[in-house]
């Protein structure tokens, strides 16, 4: 504490069942009157978004849809976004599901204004200095608890070719405002709230242990922790809406804490949705045992407190590390790679990737490429 730091914390957020109904007021009352919404396919077809969709006609708003993206987006998906606002004189980008929809929806947002090629602006070689110009009202609605993108100021889009993801940031990025409503989470199918829910956790987790100083991200890091431990069973196998409503808050609470910075088990899940088309959150969950007990050594306190804050009876980084395999088998989630389809012969490129990744710099320890490929072949 002998230094001078800075902290920034995100926008307004209107959090409850039902909450989604202001969004057409809140439309109205700001003179926005032509919506280009960004979701993906899935969500695009299910019954609460006709019902948003029809809640906004009935008010006589001009609404477009734009769902052409990828599970894992890449750079064409912004690109293809970005011409479909060009069709309509849109006043305000509505960016409503997962982790998916929403970094599209923010990388439409830095790309409106901001034409010169899209990873330009890539923060990890300082491209947010390029990030000058206006961006348009932006406005997040999350469909799942697991990346927290509503609250974020980043978004994460890979190359379409080289499969590496980039990082789109600047403050300016973040939502004016989030309409988070649990109600829109209980039509999520168990599999992908169970991956979700556990992207939460690997979040508050790796932000927890993140080495740069920020003991107001660590507190909410912990509560994180502490929800997810007490409801991510419940809303997978017994969904109802407290469940639910504890893991939303959850998993933007561990989007809030990362802003100190994420570790070496995103640097293992990356590169598997960039190469393989894992989902992100699948990833995570299986990869986050072995990249947790990577880091126990050295930080034995900061596990233990994470085992107390999880509720266990141990409190060491064993513990921990017996808990996340358990709770991922008591999810349905494989405790093994090739159970998310990876094989031998994927492991060396998915090393150099995760060498290669924005996030374990902010790991605790050093990762080198030979532990990244030693993690691999563990959990394989």
């Amino acid at each position: 504490m002998s230094g001078i730091s800075q902290f920034n914390f995100p926008t307004t957020i209107r959090f409850g069942p039902g909450v989604i109904e202001e969004l057409p007021g809140y439309l109205e009352k700001n003179q926005l009157k032509h919506p280009l919404i960004v979701t993906d396919p899935v969500i695009a077809g299910l019954p609460f978004f006709k019902s948003i969709l029809q809640s906004l006609d009935n008010k006589r708003f001009r609404v477009d849809v734009f769902s052409d993206i990828h599970k894992n987006p890449v750079k064409s998906d912004v690109y293809r976004g970005t011409e479909a606002w060009d069709a309509s004189p849109h006043d305000v980008i509505i960016g409503i599901g997962g982790g998916a929809a929403l970094d599209v929806a923010r990388a439409i947002v830095l790309r409106v204004y901001h034409r010169e090629d899209l990873f330009k602006y890539d923060d990890l070689i300082g491209g947010d200095v390029y990030v000058t110009g206006d961006v348009p009202w932006f406005v997040t609605v999350p469909t799942t608890a697991g990346t927290g993108s509503e609250v974020g100021r980043s978004a994460i889009i890979a190359d379409d070719e080289t499969h590496q993801k980039k990082i789109l940031f600047s403050p300016k990025l973040i939502a004016r405002i989030v309409f988070a409503d649990p109600a829109l989470t209980m039509d999520i199918p168990p599999a992908i709230t169970a991956a979700t829910g556990m992207d939460a956790l690997t979040h508050n987790m790796e932000a927890y242990l993140a080495k740069d100083y920020h003991p107001i991200c660590d507190g909410i890091a912990l509560e994180g922790m502490h929800l997810i431990s007490r409801s991510i069973a419940d809303a997978v196998l017994r969904p109802d809406i407290k469940s639910r409503s504890n893991m939303l808050m959850a998993s933007m609470m561990g989007a809030i804490a990362f802003q100190k910075g994420l570790g070496v088990v995103h640097s293992l899940a990356h590169p598997m949705s960039s190469l393989l088309d894992t989902h992100h959150g699948l990833a995570n969950a299986i990869n986050l045992p072995y990249g947790m007990r990577f880091n126990i050594k050295g930080f034995e306190e900061k596990f233990s407190r994470m085992a107390e804050a999880l509720g266990l009876k141990e409190k060491s980084g064993d513990a921990v590390v017996e808990y996340l395999f358990s709770l991922n088998e008591q999810l349905g989630i494989p405790e093994k790679l090739r159970g998310a389809d990876v094989q031998q012969k994927h492991l060396e490129i998915l090393a150099d990737l995760a060498f290669a990744d924005f996030a374990h710099p902010n790991n605790p320890k050093p990762v080198t490429r030979e532990d990244f490929l030693r993690l691999y072949t563990e959990a394989l």
